[in-house]
């Protein structure tokens, strides 16, 4: 993280309607609603089950951890529309990297807009910054017949939203779609207070989640 790390009251309020209830359960998730977006995105869930009709006819298979827009959607955290599927691990094979070029162009004759980099892995330097043993804590979010998609365990995907929201501002809306609750939060705090030596930045993590406490509906 540069010195320049976003203040916690930089990013836009989210409407009431992707606001989440303090009192769901650890392990429980809020769909948030009325998200915009644009005709060059596509609904995960669909384009992951056609992709992997397309894998299974070629007899090809993918077993991959997903993150990103494209993890919380197959979560059912969210319900909004991706552009692209981000893969944390491993790096994609030649064949499948082909093949998701080869079915970017088959959705794009039939009309669609898919690109042909919407599978990618682009976020893959996130391991390195993640809790040790995070391997250990994936959860299933698509088991197709060519396609098994895994993501990060809930607290590993905390960390990493929490992260993105202390050092650039963003992930406000999946940050409070995921609903912390309060043990939840302390819990991670002293793990993202360690990740900047500026000295700064302890502060700065402290004042960003007490924001989000407050739109959570803490108590604070």
């Amino acid at each position: 993280m540069d010195q320049g790390f976003l203040p916690p009251y930089g990013s836009p309020k989210v409407g009431a309607n992707s606001q989440a209830r303090a009192a769901l359960p650890s392990n429980s998730y809020f769909i948030s609603r009325g998200i915009c977006y644009t005709d060059t995105m596509h609904e995960t869930h669909a384009i992951v089950l056609s992709f992997d009709q397309y894998l299974a006819a070629r007899q090809l298979q993918f077993d991959a951890v997903v993150i990103g827009g494209a993890a919380l959607n197959l979560l059912g955290v969210v319900s909004r529309l991706t552009k692209d599927c981000d893969i944390l691990h491993p790096e994609i094979p030649n064949e499948i990297a082909e093949a998701s070029r080869a079915f970017a162009i088959e959705v794009r004759a039939k009309g669609g807009t898919l690109q042909d980099n919407w599978l990618n892995n682009g976020p893959s330097s996130l391991a390195s910054h993640l809790l040790p043993r995070w391997e250990e804590r994936l959860q299933t979010v698509f088991a197709g017949n060519a396609i098994h998609l895994r993501c990060l365990g809930r607290k590993d995907l905390l960390c990493a939203k929490l992260f993105a929201l202390c050092d650039r501002g963003i992930d406000l809306g999946d940050c409070i779609a995921l609903a912390p609750n309060v043990n939840e939060l302390e819990n991670v705090l002293p793990w993202l207070e360690q990740q900047d030596a500026n000295p700064e930045w302890p502060a700065h993590v402290r004042a960003t989640i007490a924001d989000l406490r407050r739109r959570l509906s803490h108590g604070i």
